[in-house]
Formats: C-alpha cells, structure tokens, sequence
C-alpha cells in the first residue's frame, strides 16, 4: 500500500505524490510567542514529526520542514505590554521556551523556522501582488491597513467549504476601513499606543503585518510557489489556512497540494487555552514523568483524533512505555550485545511489513503500536522458553522492535532520551551512585557478608531505589523504570 493521507481539503484520503519525485515540502504553522507551551500547544509539533519520520524512514524522501515562529501579532503586543516588556523581548523568552519544550519531546528540529519579523520585504511584495491583481486595497480611512477582498475571489470558502454569507465578520482590524466586514488584513496600519519598534515603513505607511499574510509569505519563500503539504492544528482551518489560501493563489501561487489538521488535546471535554486556565506546561508534567513517556502519550493516537487528559493519563503512558523497556532490557541482557550497537543496527532497517501499512493509512499510530506491542509479546515469549532462548529470532525481534520506535519518536535507546529514557547528566549521576552500591552489595553477597548486603538494600530502599535480584544481576528501580548493573556501560 502507497502512504495515504486525509486531506481536508477535499475531505478525502488521498494517495500521496510529492511534487517533486523523491522529495516533500511541508509547512507547519509554529506558535504564536505569546506565552508559556503547554501540552495542548505542542500536539501538532509531534503529530508532524511523526509524518516527517514516516516520510524519511518508510519512503525515503528528503524532506524539508518549515515551522515559522509567529513573534509579532496582537496577543504578544497586549500581553508584553501588561507584563511591561518589550514586545521582542517578551516574543524571544517564550520563543526559547516553545525551542526547549519540542526539544524535551524529542521532536526534530526543523529544516528551516523562519520569524515573521525577517520576512517584511517578501510580504509587502506578496500584497503588492494582491493590489495589482484586484483582490486587496488600502483601507479608505487612511489608516495604513491593507484589506484582502474576499469577494474578488470566487474561491473564497473552499478550504472550508463555507459559503461567504455563512462566514462571521473578520475581527482582526478596524472595521470601518472595510468594504466587507469579512474582508482581513493583510496589513495593519501602526497605532499611536503601540510600540513604534512594532511597525515598519512600507508605501502604505507605516504598519506590520497580518497574521495569515505572514505564513504565506515565509511559506513560499522557503518552499516555493507551490508545495506538497500544509499542517496545523484544527482550530487553524478557518480563519487562518483559509486566508492563507485565498490571498496565495489569489496571487497566482499553486500554494498547498495537501492539507493535514491534527485535532485537540483536550481537558473535561474543552480545548487546552490559557483562558480557561486549564493549561499543563510540558516544564511541569516532566517533573511527574518522563519526557520519553509525556511523548509517547502525545503521540499515541491517532493524529486526527481528539486526546482527553485525565488524571491516569500519564500513568497508562508510563505503563506502556515500561513494557516497552522492559522487554529491551531483557533481550539486551539475553544477547549480551551493547545497546547502541544495535540501536545503530536497527536504524538501518526495515519496519515489519504490518506496522508499515498501518502508518501508510493515514498515520494510523494506534494501529502501528497495537503491532509493535505484539512484537514486544513476541519477544518476552521467546525469552521465557524453558528450552532455551533462540538468541537469532530474539536479536530480529529487538532490531525490529527498536525501529518502530525510532520510526514513532520514542526510542528508549535514543540519545535524546539520556539513559533509559530519562534526562541528562543529573541521570547519568544517579546511576553511577547507585552502581557503586550494588557493586558494594555484590562483594558483600560474596562474601556471605548479608547483613551488610541487607543493610545496603535497605538503604537505597529508604529513598525510593528497589532492588531486583535476576539471573543478569541486581536491576535497580526509580519511579517504576527499572535498570541494570551493565547499564552505564551501553546506550
């Protein structure tokens, strides 16, 4: 089966053909640097890192991303000027943060991640374009806005499949400048009580630009006139993407051949905002778990399903990314292999022929784990026969397990994870630590000192380390994510 997608466009699963044989472009809408990222914000940043693997891991094609960051708009202008900052300065703290949350889940950087604020010169020639064409204007007020007439474009609505005259008023300026209280910016005309820092000198005067104006431009300037695949989140598809459309093939640009809108993740049946104050910071949830399972639970369904946080949320994502784990460990114990040997291994190969077509529908994720779970089962089968471990199925097995997670993001053997899944230097610490008392427990044991040895056990027991004695070695606990002797030695 060819890789299929659901295009909202067309409301369809369509097959996918890149543009250009062997290579894809994809625009995704970043985030808007008004505030602090929480889980909501950052579902659409691992939805397409798992297409973005899909495409390079299953299909082979190179694959360029753009993720714009929006760093000047109307929420960063009001919410700087209410914390009493500069606006730039307020957009690049939290621009630092969205950086640092995307890094924590493991998502890819991407190719390009273009500000709205370096790319002035490539809109005012995209509305120099819309004027020329009919399909934009000044506003009569002599404001400095710039309008997009909606209705000079016959099209208008289709993204959507609206009808003009179902459609609200646009609420992203001054009305009184409007032919069409539909119509939007393109470009906003400097006010007295903004910054002058916000505004730039343009043949319309002084002003900054639209919100959908600012995607299309940095859209066509990295990707061209016309590309394979927009995406974004849901809650984009109108006014946003629709505007987006409309202003760029108004323009004569191909645009967008594909669009993709991951859904909601949500909170007592309401979408994340920071309006209802129901907002989870991923700084925070990391505290509770692990960044490894915080992804895996982001990521584990279906991108085009709505996800329901609740107060076990976490704990089932924990649950299943241990399983995942504790079969690694096992079958690397059993092989005696080091971890990144065969981590490097499995990058080179294949995924099973199930979990490859489960992705090509549409990046069906819960499909594509209900198969590497099985393999996970497989693969514990095997370990436990009484006659033996088949040492050749075991290490297929593994490879084959530890690519599907590389494929989905959540490869417990990846660097970005630190060891075993957990971050960092301060984790590498504590492992070192706890080392050196198992190997003072195992000389103890040697020795058939046990009181020191039980003394040791309970010691490390008293601030939340359990010990396991198995056929391998002591393994060692933390908050339920188990370890080895042999561990500080591999991947």
């Amino acid at each position: 089966m060819s890789l299929h997608l659901f295009d909202t466009a067309t409301r369809e699963l369509r097959a996918f053909e890149p543009l250009e044989p062997g290579r894809v472009g994809i625009y995704i809408c970043g985030l808007t640097t008004q505030g602090t990222p929480h889980i909501g914000h950052v579902r659409f940043a691992v939805a397409f890192d798992i297409l973005r693997r899909w495409l390079v891991r299953g299909h082979g094609f190179d694959v360029t991303l753009v993720r714009n960051v929006t760093d000047i708009d109307d929420k960063i202008l009001h919410k700087s000027a209410e914390h009493d900052r500069p606006w730039w300065a307020w957009s690049y703290l939290h621009e630092r943060e969205t950086t640092r949350a995307l890094e924590t889940l493991g998502v890819l950087a991407p190719t390009y991640e273009p500000r709205a604020t370096g790319h002035i010169t490539e809109m005012i020639e995209l509305i120099d374009a819309l004027v020329e064409r009919g399909h934009a204007y000044p506003a009569a007020d002599d404001s400095g806005d710039v309008y997009f007439d909606v209705r000079s474009w016959p099209a208008y609505g289709e993204l959507t499949h609206q009808k003009i005259e179902d459609m609200e008023p646009a609420a992203d300026a001054d009305p009184r400048g409007k032919r069409d209280p539909r119509d939007f910016a393109l470009w906003k005309g400097a006010k007295e009580h903004e910054p002058a820092t916000a505004s730039w000198p343009t043949a319309y005067g002084r002003g900054r630009p639209g919100w959908h104006l600012e995607c299309s431009a940095m859209a066509r300037k990295y990707l061209g006139d016309t590309f394979d695949i927009h995406g974004g989140g849901v809650d984009l598809r109108f006014p946003h993407h629709e505007n987006e459309q409309a202003q760029s093939r108004a323009a004569g640009l191909g645009f967008a051949r594909y669009w993709l809108h991951n859904a909601w993740l949500t909170l007592s049946g309401e979408k994340m905002s920071k309006s209802l104050g129901n907002t989870l910071t991923v700084s925070e949830l990391t505290k509770q778990v692990r960044p490894l399972v915080l992804r895996y639970y982001i990521g584990s369904a279906h991108y085009r399903s709505t996800i329901e946080y609740g107060e076990r949320s976490l704990e089932e994502a924990q649950a299943a990314v241990e399983r995942i784990e504790g079969y690694l460990q096992r079958a690397l114990e059993a092989l005696g292999e080091p971890a990144d040997g065969l981590a490097a291994e499995a990058a080179t190969l294949a995924v099973p022929r199930e979990f490859a077509a489960a992705l090509d529908d549409d990046l069906n994720v819960p499909e594509a784990l209900a198969v590497l779970f099985g393999a996970v089962r497989e693969g514990n089968r095997a370990l436990d026969q009484a006659d033996g471990t088949d040492r050749a199925a075991v290490r297929t097995n593994l490879l084959e397990l530890v690519a599907m997670t590389d494929v989905l993001g959540i490869n417990p053997l990846d660097p970005v994870w630190g060891a075993s899944g957990a971050s960092g230097t301060a984790d590498s610490v504590l492992d070192d630590l706890v080392q050196q008392q198992l190997a003072a427990r195992a000389a103890a044991r040697a020795e058939r000192d046990f009181a020191t040895a039980d003394a040791i056990r309970d010691q490390l027991a008293a601030v939340g380390v359990v010990i396991e004695d198995t056929p391998a070695g002591a393994r060692w606990a933390l908050a339920r994510e188990t370890r080895t002797e042999a561990d500080h030695d591999g991947g």
